[in-house]
């Protein structure tokens, strides 16, 4: 059994989409949290989990943000508890779909990365630039992914603002109008308890826009950062060393096999980019079944 559950949960990671895995690493840290959590507070010594929160978080104070460096990736997959993960994960979920859909999976690595990072440095800007600050910058951490999410969101709404989403008792609203509430919320709600978490938001929401602008200028940092990521995870990928072309009867070459993958990712590509240039719609019955061929074998 215990294989079992090993076992799939390495095949998850593995096969599963760019979407799934980052909200099944979300998940896992949470949990893996909140386990040691538990077991701080039963030995009674809460105070150590506090402090590990504060050496994950991303701090405020510059000097503090040099020892931890780390902190700027792994703030934006930790959550405080069950409602701040349970609601970042169901709005990359529906925001993560879209941006797939439309701008290629292949783009949503990176955008939530650098959504996070966009959101970790308006945190720690704002809180060394305003006054109001001036004593919470030296002990301030912020947590969470929702920065990140927001960039995802903000990013698709931009692209496609006019498109409409469903919501349970309300109906369909259109992408740019559930955007903007979100910004307004975040915006009246710094002067909360809360306000670095706040001001990390509205960082992410920027990012999005502005990921936006610069695709439509052929400026693509989001697709480079997760082409990176990408070929880091290969790394840790066992490759058979022989795999077998079913169109013929000779078995591939690894020199083969890798020259075929990157003639593959190379038409996908110009596919992706042809869709954020003019739209899904624009595709040829050729390419959609390419896309729909090559996107079944990532």
């Amino acid at each position: 059994m215990r294989s079992s559950i090993f076992t799939e949960i390495k095949e998850f990671f593995i096969k599963g989409s760019v979407l799934s895995r980052l909200i099944g690493i979300n998940i896992a840290v949470f949990v893996l949290i909140g386990v040691i959590r538990v077991l701080f507070w039963l030995m009674n010594v809460p105070v150590i989990y506090d402090g590990l929160l504060h050496w994950l978080g991303v701090p405020s104070n510059f000097q503090t943000l040099l020892l931890r460096p780390w902190t700027l990736i792994t703030y934006m997959f930790l959550h405080f508890d069950f409602f701040h993960i349970f609601f970042n994960m169901i709005m990359l979920w529906i925001g993560g779909r879209l941006f797939s859909e439309f701008l290629g999976a292949n783009r949503l690595t990176g955008t939530y990365l650098l959504g996070g990072l966009a959101g970790a440095l308006f945190f720690i800007l704002a809180y060394n630039i305003f006054p109001v600050f001036q004593q919470d910058r030296f002990v301030s951490v912020a947590i969470g992914a929702s920065a990140s999410v927001l960039a995802v969101f903000m990013a698709i709404a931009a692209y496609r603002p006019n498109y409409g989403l469903t919501l349970f008792l309300i109906g369909t609203i259109r992408l740019k109008y559930i955007a903007l509430f979100f910004i307004i919320i975040d915006i009246l709600s710094i002067d909360s308890l809360n306000a670095g978490g706040h001001l990390a938001h509205l960082g992410g929401a920027l990012w999005g826009f502005s990921y936006i602008l610069l695709l439509k200028q052929g400026i693509d940092p989001a697709k480079f950062l997760s082409t990176w990521v990408n070929a880091i995870g290969v790394i840790f990928k066992p490759q058979p060393k022989m795999r077998v072309d079913y169109r013929g009867s000779r078995p591939m070459s690894d020199d083969e096999y890798n020259h075929r993958r990157v003639q593959n990712q190379q038409r996908m590509d110009e596919i992706l980019d042809k869709i954020s240039r003019k739209g899904y719609e624009s595709l040829t019955s050729e390419e959609k079944e390419i896309l729909f061929k090559l996107s079944n074998k990532n």
